[in-house]
């Protein structure tokens, strides 16, 4: 049997599919979760405690933030019509509704504004494109920290990209003031086994990994050993897939964004000029 014919079995050969990969020096039960995750969209029906969202927003706290700013904040939501009104907003994921958590993740100004105000002082540096940036990145630190946590657990979760399809309607359903912005959801709750769930496999390191200093030409050998790797993945589970198919259409006119084509207006609209 060759080499490529071998099944990868760890989880950092099945992130890459790539049974060639040793297993490395270094190994921990950290790694193991983070190596492990996959996206989860089918749930038990069983709650998640009060106790355990606490746990894993401090986790989220734990995360780095810039200048400790502490830009973000995260709403939870469990009202089942509330979950079903956001899973319309957010492309009809039924996985919303199913599970017992949705938790919605936003960068926050509202805070800092409310402290400059109550100081009387100006607070014109948090009208900057800059300074939004900042407040995206703090969210998605503090969210990634969250998800390692819950896999830790046990849990499963699958981030909702789609909240930004329509952000002032969500902004409305939760009750967002101007300054708060709703930069993605995140599906927490007990995994149904029967379901399954896999890891997908990622572009090769070469592909992304670059020494010194960025090389585009070499990539294109590594894209499609992807193109090829993905396929068989996806072909196991007797499903079709062409991941550079999928790219192109999903980047392909503004029509393909599902609204998200507004974001600077609508950002503007909730209290973030973007200058």
């Amino acid at each position: 049997m060759t080499t490529a014919a071998i099944r990868p079995t760890t989880p950092l050969q099945q992130r890459y599919r790539d049974a060639d990969i040793a297993e490395p020096d270094r190994w921990n039960p950290v790694l193991e979760t983070i190596h492990n995750h996959r996206s989860v969209r089918h749930y038990l029906d069983e709650d998640v405690s009060d106790a355990t969202v606490q746990l894993l927003v401090s986790a989220a706290q734990s995360a780095a933030t810039s200048s400790n700013l502490q830009t973000w904040s995260v709403i939870v939501v469990r009202d089942e019509a509330r979950k079903s009104r956001l899973a319309t907003l957010a492309g009809n994921q039924t996985h919303i509704v199913d599970a017992p958590v949705l938790l919605v993740w936003t960068a926050d100004f509202a805070r800092l504004r409310q402290l400059a105000a109550d100081n009387a002082v100006p607070l014109d540096g948090a009208d900057y494109l800059e300074s939004s940036y900042v407040g995206v990145i703090d969210a998605a630190l503090a969210a990634q920290n969250a998800v390692t946590a819950a896999e830790s657990l046990g849990l499963g979760t699958v981030f909702i990209g789609a909240i930004r399809n329509h952000p002032e309607e969500v902004a409305a359903e939760l009750e967002l003031p101007p300054h708060v912005f709703a930069v993605f959801g995140l599906v927490v709750g007990q995994p149904d086994p029967v379901a399954g769930s896999y890891i997908k496999p990622r572009l090769p390191q070469q592909a992304v990994l670059h020494e010194e200093t960025y090389r585009l030409e070499p990539q294109r050998e590594h894209v499609a050993t992807y193109e090829q790797r993905i396929g068989d993945f996806y072909a196991e589970q007797h499903l079709e897939h062409s991941w550079k198919a999928r790219v192109l259409a999903r980047l392909a006119s503004p029509a393909s964004l599902s609204g998200r084509h507004r974001l600077r207006e609508q950002l503007a609209n909730l209290g973030f000029p973007l200058r």
